[in-house]
Order: C-alpha cells, then sequence, then structure tokens
C-alpha cells in the first residue's frame, strides 16, 4: 500500500487504539490530551515518512512515537504532574517509569472500557453515538455532522457537553462491577445498534448506505463478544442482524448509486459468508433463556436472506414482528409488520392494519398505502405515492417513489 493511502488507513485503524490507551492512562477529564497526543503522532508521521519514507513497521513506528510523546507530556507538564500522576494506577512520579501498554491485549481492554464509558446512560442517545463516533471509530466532526445532518458548530458543542457530563459524573474508563454490566451492556448494544443503522440507512439519506459507519459498529459488537464479561446472547443476537444486514451491501445500491430495493436486488450480490456469519452468531444468541429485540429483528433479517417469496417466509416474519412489538412497541416496526402481513395474508387486511396506525406525517406510511392499494384502487395509491412525494426530503427517496409512480401509470 503506497504511503497517500496507507496513512488514511492507519489513521483509521490505530488512532482510536491510541486514544483509548492514553485516556485509560489520563483519566477520561483529560481525553483532549490524548487525542492531541494521537494527533500530534499522525502529524509527524506524515512529516517524516514523506521525507525519509515508509519505516520497516509502520504501526510499531506510531506507538513507539506515540509512547515518547505521551511521556514527553508528562515530563514536561509540571502542573500535569501534579494533579494527575499520583492517581494513574499507582505509578511513580517518574514518568519514565509509567507503563504505556500498547499491547493487543490492553488495547482491546481500554477500548471496551472506553465504550462502556462513552454509552453512560448519564447522556443522551446522540451524544453516545457521536462520541462513538468520534472516539471509538476515530471519525471528524465534519463526517459526524454530515452524518447527522448538522455543522460542525453544533457537534462539537453537543460532544463538549457530553464530556462535560461524564466528567461531572466521574465516569472511570473500566468495566463496570458485575451486577452493573448487565444494566450498562443494554446501553452499550442501543448504542451500537444505533450507530449501525446510522451508516446502512444513512442519516443524509442522500447517501444511501455509510458501509465505513457499519463496519465500525460490527467491530466494536465483535469486541463485547470476545470478552467473557461481556459475551452474552444479546450481542451475539446484534452481530448476527449485523451481518445479514450487511450481507446485501453490494445489491442495496445500483452502478449510479441509486437504492435498489429488497424485491429488485440481484441475489448473486448478496454476500453468503456473511449470511453463514450471521446464522452462526444466531445460533451463539440462543442460548439462554431471555429474548431480547435484537434476537426477533435477527430472525427477521435471516428470513429476508432467503430471496424466495414463499408463506412460509412471510408467516416467519409476520410472527417475529408479532413478537418485537410486544417485547418494545415503535410505529416504523409496527408499519413494517403491516408489509409482512400483506405477503402472508393479502393486502385488504394489511390496508385495514396500516390505516389504524394513522401516522400520516410519515412518508414512508403514504409510501406503503400506495403499495398495497396498488391493483385494488390504483388512484389511492398514487395519491398516496403523491403524497410521500411530496414529503420526502432526499433525492434518493424521492427516486424510488417516482418510479413507483411511474410504474403505477404503466399498468
Amino acid at each position: 500500500m503506497e504511503q497517500t493511502e496507507l496513512l488514511p488507513h492507519l489513521f483509521r485503524t490505530e488512532y482510536r487504539k491510541i486514544t483509548a490507551v492514553l485516556s485509560k492512562l489520563f483519566g477520561l477529564e483529560h481525553i483532549e490530551i490524548a487525542q492531541d497526543i494521537a494527533s500530534d503522532t499522525f502529524l509527524l508521521a506524515s512529516e517524516s515518512w514523506s521525507i525519509k519514507g515508509l519505516p520497516e513497521n509502520p504501526v510499531a513506528w506510531l506507538y513507539t512515537v506515540a509512547k515518547n510523546k505521551a511521556k514527553d507530556y508528562l515530563r514536561r507538564d509540571k502542573l500535569f504532574n501534579q494533579k494527575v500522576i499520583n492517581q494513574i494506577d499507582n505509578q511513580h512520579f517518574d514518568s519514565e517509569e509509567i507503563n504505556i501498554d500498547l499491547s493487543e491485549q490492553n488495547i482491546a481492554d481500554s477500548q471496551l472500557q472506553m465504550m462502556f464509558a462513552v454509552c453512560h446512560p448519564s447522556i443522551p442517545a446522540e451524544a453516545q453515538i457521536g462520541l462513538s463516533l468520534h472516539i471509538l471509530c476515530g471519525f471528524g466532526i465534519g463526517e459526524i455532522a454530515a452524518a447527522f445532518l448538522t455543522n460542525k458548530e453544533t457537534i462539537n458543542k453537543r460532544l463538549f457537553r457530553a464530556k462535560e457530563k461524564l466528567r461531572q459524573n466521574e465516569v472511570k474508563i473500566e468495566f463496570p462491577g458485575q451486577s452493573e454490566v448487565g444494566k450498562r451492556l443494554e446501553t452499550v448494544l442501543t448504542t451500537l445498534y444505533l450507530l449501525f443503522n446510522e451508516g446502512y440507512y444513512a442519516a443524509s439519506r442522500d447517501v444511501t448506505l455509510r458501509k465505513d459507519v457499519c463496519l465500525e459498529a460490527m467491530r466494536l459488537t465483535y469486541l463485547l463478544l470476545e470478552n467473557e464479561k461481556t459475551n452474552q446472547p444479546a450481542v451475539n443476537a446484534l452481530l448476527s442482524l449485523m451481518c445479514f444486514h450487511s450481507s446485501r451491501f453490494e445489491a442495496r445500491t445500483g452502478s449510479d448509486g441509486e437504492t435498489v430495493l429488497y424485491q429488485d436486488q440481484n441475489e448473486a450480490l448478496w454476500d453468503e459468508e456473511l449470511i453463514r456469519t450471521g446464522e452462526y452468531f444466531l445460533n451463539q444468541a440462543s442460548e439462554g433463556s431471555q429474548l431480547s429485540k435484537y434476537h426477533l429483528e435477527a430472525g427477521i433479517a435471516y428470513w429476508h436472506t432467503i430471496k424466495s417469496d414463499t408463506t412460509e417466509k412471510w408467516q416467519n416474519i409476520l410472527q417475529f414482528y408479532n413478537q418485537l412489538l410486544l417485547i418494545e412497541y415503535s410505529p416504523m416496526a409496527a408499519l413494517n409488520r403491516t408489509y409482512a402481513l400483506s405477503k402472508a395474508r393479502g393486502k385488504e387486511m394489511a390496508i385495514m392494519e396500516a390505516e389504524k396506525l394513522d401516522l400520516s406525517g410519515n412518508h414512508l406510511y403514504h409510501s406503503l398505502l400506495g403499495e398495497l392499494y396498488t391493483d385494488i384502487d390504483n388512484s389511492k395509491a398514487e395519491t398516496h405515492f403523491r403524497t410521500s412525494l411530496s414529503m420526502a426530503k432526499s433525492k434518493a427517496d424521492q427516486s424510488i417513489i417516482e418510479k413507483k409512480i411511474a410504474r403505477l401509470a404503466s399498468v
């Protein structure tokens, strides 16, 4: 890999590791120092490598520089020494004796512990996602702002408030006690679930799929599985769900970047290895007695990896939706259920169920009713499609609806 490609790649993969380890060393209240040292390390790499060429082991070079910069900082900043050094894991005041451990195991542990800190229930979900993207995934403020359809200033303020809240609550970068793991793990899984969805459904909606965000969510979920304390059925179910969804990455967008709907996707583009991996984790998730929403959503996603349009398939999907709504009701899940109902038991029944939901302020509601009324009352179908078109905000959604209207006109 050329230097122009290697350095951005290493920034994405190693920046977060260096930041996590140094943040654990300095404490969450000094996370900006850890981020500055990590950033300075990569700045030096850019300058040095462009003159001297790539070192024999670029990752080892980065870790050595980061360690040295951290020790230089501790030697140079007397105030930091006075206030913080005596709190760092009972180390001596001599910064040369501080162990900055960038071993693979400590990196994994630090990232996992940072995940629990960032996903603390004292800060709102959108801030948890933002901090996860920034600290755990190495995304820049500009990238996060684009994902949330806002500006850098808003994101900076949001992250600043979240960090202040974590400081005020004296949140530590550590595993919670065994009795707390289950409670906190639920918050962590919710954040990872939302993070994956942020990429899969792309908040900008004009970028149909952000694979990098999805892959980061999967990487962090896998970190949970690698640790005995957090390798629990719900985690396996969530990773299974992510695998099933990501197996259709390549089929979900067309050659011009347009969205390809499920029924129009080329099955040959589905990733069979990811589907098998999803099945493996779903089997692992079957251990234990608790049934989470991730189990049910993974079950729905599994049946979507079977392209054939059979009654058995849609009956199973419908039953999963029925259970899901009992566990955790959401209007969108109820809306999706009506589509499964139409495939399993007919459009007439689905129309009655859909209209009871009365989600008239949602363009997807009108789009679904347009589908359901097609071939039953094409005039109503067109009315719903046009209402949906007027409400859709992104070019991608508008393009899909326009195609549906065109198909209806050709009938």
